[in-house]
């Protein structure tokens, strides 16, 4: 559903950096107790979420909080948290799942929550908080146009127009058994043919009409500034993403405030309103800090 952070510098500027990814104090070595440290991974949605749960916790708890966007992929964020570098991050239950636990994708959202949430206490010492809402899967998108004509509003709606559609994807989701292979099988489609491309160009190839349909991830900002429609993948084929704050079970323990804080995002934001925040973020350039901040207030999170 997703390069490394440290350069060769000089000696005493990697241990400032160190430092600070820590939360060690420059004077004393030592960790503040009443620090936390929330770190994500390197692209815009993560971005957001970073600053979306650190200002949750600056402005409803007395922690003093450290963001740390953008400190690489899965695997760094998951291990800073893992090895007590940083306290929590955003992760995708599908994610956590395949990626991290290395185990087979399964459908039933509730079922991948509730293994992560106990493998993931018994094996990493860390604690899923329940999921935001939104779910940052694989899903089809056509224009509004091509939705209207062939009334289109599930993929199971595609089967007797299939044969008439040019599929717009790049080649990975081609070829990997979640995605058009294994999506054609399950859904019994066969399209008109399929044109490879890179993933930047697919919503310019749609929308100048060179393919009827491309994938897409659900919470992706383009959808928004192309105004795509997403078909309802109805016979759920596509492993469920939903993100949801992963903590440290021993920053739980000293901070019990943290969960019952991020508890107040539980079910908040859906699929669209992330693409939407995504969307500003990426097509109109505003800073995801002032994004994250605009919608907690919306929300009435944050005063």
């Amino acid at each position: 559903m997703r390069a490394g952070w440290l350069r060769k510098v000089g000696m005493g500027v990697l241990a400032l950096s160190m430092m600070a990814v820590t939360g060690c104090s420059v004077l004393t070595g030592t960790k503040a107790s009443d620090q936390v440290t929330v770190v994500g991974k390197n692209f815009t949605e993560q971005d957001i979420l970073t600053n979306l749960v650190g200002i949750m916790l600056e402005k409803n708890t007395d922690l003093k909080v450290e963001t740390k966007p953008f400190l690489g992929g899965t695997d760094v964020a998951f291990n800073a948290v893992k090895g007590g570098s940083a306290d929590l991050y955003v992760e995708y239950t599908g994610t956590g799942l395949v990626n991290i636990m290395g185990q087979e994708a399964m459908k039933d959202p509730q079922e991948v929550y509730d293994k992560v949430k106990a493998d993931f206490a018994e094996k990493y010492k860390m604690e899923w908080l329940e999921p935001i809402g939104f779910n940052n899967t694989y899903a089809l998108a056509v224009t509004k146009e091509t939705a209207d004509k062939y009334k289109l509003k599930t993929i199971s709606d595609l089967i007797p127009h299939a044969q008439q559609l040019t599929f717009g994807t790049e080649q990975e989701f081609l070829e990997r058994s979640d995605g058009l292979k294994g999506l054609e099988k399950s859904y019994g489609l066969k399209f008109k043919g399929t044109k490879s491309m890179d993933a930047g160009l697919k919503y310019k190839a749609i929308s100048e009409g060179n393919v009827d349909i491309i994938d897409a991830f659900s919470t992706d900002g383009q959808l928004v500034k192309h105004d795509l429609v997403i078909l309802e993948d109805d016979k759920h084929f596509f492993p469920p993403y939903f993100a949801a704050p992963l903590v440290r079970q021993e920053t739980l323990q000293k901070h019990p405030q943290i969960k019952e804080v991020l508890s107040k995002l539980a079910g908040k934001m859906d699929d669209k309103q992330m693409a939407v925040l995504n969307a500003q973020v990426d097509v109109d350039k505003k800073k995801s800090r002032d994004v994250a901040e605009a919608w907690l207030k919306e929300q009435g999170l944050i005063p």
